[in-house]
């Protein structure tokens, strides 16, 4: 079977196991007793040894099998979770993550075996006395034995076939609600059957959820399904392992049923039969071995979805997986939606503008004009939802590099996370990743004291490193701040003396917001010795400049003594944008709508002069002018020229705290525009971030007024 296909989900998947145990891990680090932790590790190793057996990556199979094989003993309280444990842990995890890397470039795991770590691993068993899991598999794991072996049981497949050893009989642990003992009463009462029943489906199975609805679907009309954990919900968004149960009410036979559920391929068995209904409610009927946590968990939230048919239960239907309501797009299909939502608006724009310039008015025309308008808009707000994705995808590692950046360089150190919900453009956040770590990682080593030194502060002994997102108006902000020392300003004067940047004359007369700013200048750094985590000037410039290609801007703010906070802005979206059409001096400039406050008109006497540079005072701030007919260098008509006393039009825009005035010629209107990159064969001044087709075709280039603040 040629399984190069599913290649993608495999690695999709992988993924987010990896991004969830990373998560767990830490949870278990800092509360090593939290069984439901313990057990969502279990059952993620349990998931990637199965799906790493099913394609054939018997390496990192054999790694998970032996992760599993501890946690087994964790869950079992055979084995207690220690630092050295969880530092173990970790180690596999990126071992694991080594792997998909390798199968992400090659389509294969490589050559790497990882004994050392195998061998840590099974140390950590026989330190407690433990013996590892037996499995169904001999070394090294194949995924035909695999298929045979079920999460959670305490024998071999063979001996529980050959003992009908309650371990197969899950459905034993399952609480019982009143009114689902009085369907069953009433069910026998009828001459009916109860039987409880436990599907286990085979390890290589790749969609568990499938299988589950092609059971429930053979069982529709041959009887009802009154309760079944995991939920059915759990159940089609496949949150269970290997295996589900539930109680039928049916007048079929054991073999009848128990073949109309075998009879579904990737079934590995049925375990069916007549159901003992318990004298008495109890949360638990047999106490066995094979309890399950998650068991309990998924039972409540199915008592309570179905306890709305408790008067008449015998008509209950049996439960149906719902068909999954997401589905993976590749980015690039998006990109192509995207761009023919930009050509519909350019063909929008261009419609508007024959109906205003025509001397017909006709207003049917006009009509239509303003539907394709409002459904175009639409549309377009539509794919960006589309495109939209949590910063979380990006964030979720952090917690993971601030606990080994904390052991590293022996600081004790937290990372407290807000709003990693806030959501960006998928273009955007597939780039903002590097450079939030570059700003944590110099959070975490020039930010943060030592531990020793923080005591003496009077600080507390655990430094604290904020990752705070959220949205404002069309931007997304982040912050990454932390309550250490703060910027030493004098240190980076000295430093950027040294290193020829400025001149004492300079140093002197520099503000303290522009001396920080030479943080973000090329090779740049004031560490006094270079390490694997910082020292090397190639940090905040890259952040900068990467930033900044994005559409947005970096700020810096420092108290000495106290801390320092990175503010970054970025733009929602970086492909159709809403933006205000300026004339200078006869060419048409798009301004972005989400960097400017106000337009004001300014008489010629109320511009002062401060160093020789032209500045307004507004409403109480000091803004300079910058006038674009000097700046693009385009020349001023003679009329222009010679009316001095005429009023001038300025665009506010701002850049974090900072604020200037863009001089125009005239206002053209706001229109929303799709920005198209000039490409690299064009050398362009850095002001124009691109350019966009107007509706009569012509070409406007766009201003990047945060390169003029």
């Amino acid at each position: 079977m040629d399984l190069s296909q599913y290649l993608d989900i495999f690695v999709e998947e992988t993924k987010e196991h990896l991004n969830n145990l990373n998560d767990q891990v830490l949870i278990l680090e800092a509360e090593p007793e939290n069984i439901d932790t313990v057990n969502e590790i279990f059952r993620a190793a349990h998931s990637l040894k199965g799906m790493a057996g099913t394609m054939g990556f018997k390496r990192m199979q054999r790694l998970t099998h032996n992760m599993e094989n501890v946690f087994s003993e964790v869950r079992n309280g055979k084995l207690n979770v220690t630092a050295d444990m969880v530092d173990i842990v970790f180690k596999c995890l990126d071992a694991i993550e080594g792997y998909l890397n390798h199968i992400m470039e090659s389509a294969d795991e490589g050559t790497e075996d990882n004994d050392e770590l195998i061998e840590l691993l099974e140390g950590a068993l026989a330190s407690s006395g433990a013996q590892a899991a037996p499995s169904a598999e001999p070394e090294p794991v194949t995924v035909d034995k695999m298929a045979g072996s079920s999460e959670g049981e305490g024998a071999t497949e063979a001996e529980a076939e050959s003992t009908g050893d309650d371990a197969r009989k899950k459905y034993l642990t399952i609480p019982i609600a009143d009114f689902e003992k009085n369907a069953m009463v009433e069910a026998k009462e009828k001459g009916l059957h109860v039987y409880a029943t436990t599907v286990y489906i085979q390890e290589s199975c790749l969609l568990k959820s499938a299988r589950a609805f092609l059971v429930f679907k053979n069982l529709e009309g041959k009887g009802d399904i009154i309760k079944s954990v995991p939920s059915v919900q759990d159940i089609e968004d496949e949150r269970f392992d290997l295996d589900f149960s539930m109680f039928i009410i049916t007048d079929k036979s054991i073999d009848e049923i128990k073949h109309l559920i075998e009879n579904v391929s990737e079934i590995e068995e049925a375990v069916i039969e007549e159901f003992d209904i318990p004298d008495a409610v109890t949360e638990t009927v047999v106490e066995d071995t094979v309890t399950e946590a998650a068991a309990d968990k998924s039972s409540a939230p199915a008592a309570k979805s179905e306890k709305k048919d408790e008067k008449h239960p015998q008509h209950t239907k049996p439960g149906k997986a719902v068909v999954n309501r997401s589905v993976r797009v590749d980015i690039e299909k998006l990109d192509d939606l995207m761009n023919l939502v930009s050509e519909l608006i350019i063909a929008k724009n261009g419609l508007v503008a024959v109906a205003g310039d025509s001397a017909i008015q006709d207003q049917s025309f006009n009509e239509q004009i303003e539907y394709v308008e409002r459904v175009t808009t639409n549309l377009h707000e539509s794919v960006m939802k589309v495109r939209m994705v949590p910063i979380e995808s990006v964030v979720n590692r952090f917690p993971r590099m601030i606990r080994d950046l904390s052991k590293k360089l022996n600081k004790e150190m937290e990372l407290i996370m807000t709003g990693e919900d806030t959501e960006l453009d998928r273009t955007v956040i597939d780039e903002i990743g590097d450079p939030l770590m570059h700003m944590l990682r110099n959070a975490a080593d020039h930010g943060l004291e030592s531990t020793i030194d923080r005591l003496k502060l009077g600080k507390p002994q655990v430094g604290t490193i904020r990752l705070d997102a959220y949205q404002d108006g069309n931007n997304v902000t982040i912050e990454v701040s932390d309550d250490g020392a703060g910027v030493d300003v004098e240190k980076i004067k000295r430093k950027a003396i040294e290193k020829g940047n400025i001149t004492e004359e300079q140093a002197e007369y520099m503000t303290d917001k522009e001396a920080i700013d030479l943080l973000f200048m090329p090779a740049f750094s004031t560490a006094e010795k270079i390490s694997d985590v910082s020292g090397r000037g190639v940090g905040l410039d890259v952040v900068k400049n990467k930033i900044e290609g994005l559409g947005g801007d970096v700020e810096v703010k420092s108290k000495l003594g106290e801390g320092t906070t990175f503010i970054t802005r970025l733009p929602l979206t970086l492909a159709i944008i809403q933006a205000l059409m300026v004339d200078v001096c006869g060419e048409k400039y798009a301004l972005p709508l989400n960097s400017i406050v106000t337009v004001e008109e300014i008489m010629p006497e109320d511009i002062k002069y401060v160093h020789t540079k032209e500045v307004i005072n507004l409403r109480g701030s000091v803004i300079p002018l910058v006038r674009l007919s000097e700046v693009l260098d385009i020349e001023e008509p003679e009329t222009e020229e010679e009316d001095e006393d005429k009023s001038l039009v300025a665009v506010i825009v701002k850049k974090g705290d900072k604020q200037a005035g863009l001089v125009i010629s005239n206002l053209l209107g706001q229109q929303e525009i799709v920005i198209k990159p000039l490409g690299k064969y064009i050398r362009v001044p850095k002001m124009i971030s691109g350019a966009t087709i107007l509706g009569n075709g012509e070409v406007a280039l766009i201003i990047d007024s945060n390169t003029l603040v």
